[in-house]
């Protein structure tokens, strides 16, 4: 959880700092941060005041969460998720649960409520994990 944190502060999001590490027998496996696609905007520098236009959802328009970007590169690099540990500074949203699902990651490890902070009555990605059978679990800083 260390290393998610310390990737955190590479986001170049204005309104919140996400980072992500996936593992595998120990090992890591991939990392994420949130933020703009590579090739985009670096929306502190683009839009330092308010950060990128939000979506029809009220969701930063460019960004891909942490955990999609940790997914993401290990495909790019040729690794497989399935099997794998997932610790984020943020309980994953719906939309990535989803994702961590359908990618075969196991256990999910988290520090800060997604739904506190988007002002939501429950976690839903936590929700959806737990449903299927991902393990998941609160680590308090």
């Amino acid at each position: 959880m260390n290393l998610a944190t310390e990737l955190a502060t590479r986001s170049h999001c204005v309104r919140a700092h996400v980072g992500a590490v996936l593992t595998k027998d120990t090992r890591i496996i991939s990392i994420g941060y949130n933020g703009p696609p590579a090739g985009t905007h670096n929306c502190d520098e683009e839009w330092p005041e308010h950060g990128c236009a939000k979506d029809s959802k009220g969701s930063c328009s460019l960004a891909l969460h942490a955990e999609q970007n940790a997914i993401i590169y290990a495909s790019k690099n040729g690794s497989t998720v399935e099997g794998c540990t997932l610790y984020t500074t943020l309980s994953p949203c719906i939309a990535c649960a989803r994702l961590i699902f359908a990618s075969g990651i196991k256990l999910v490890y988290y520090s800060k409520s997604y739904a506190a902070y988007k002002g939501l009555a429950s976690d839903e990605g936590v929700d959806f994990l737990r449903k299927f059978g991902v393990t998941v679990e609160l680590i308090e800083n």
